[in-house]
């Protein structure tokens, strides 16, 4: 999954236990569903938790 504003998405690293030993994972972005009023248009897009919180409070200030 992808942000489709900021195009944040999965990161790969490893687990490591306490030996030491690395196994591979993945951390992926909280992504929600939002409806966006772009270029006067209503737009269903996937936001991370971040750009959302950014568009609630840019919202909130106009």
């Amino acid at each position: 999954m992808k942000c489709d504003l900021c195009g944040k998405s999965a990161q790969f690293g490893h687990n490591v236990s306490h030996s030491k030993r690395r196994t591979n994972r993945i951390w992926l972005p909280n992504i929600h569903p939002a409806s966006l009023v772009i270029d006067g248009k209503k737009t269903r897009v996937r936001l991370c938790t971040r750009c959302l919180r950014t568009q609630y409070k840019l919202a909130k200030s106009a």
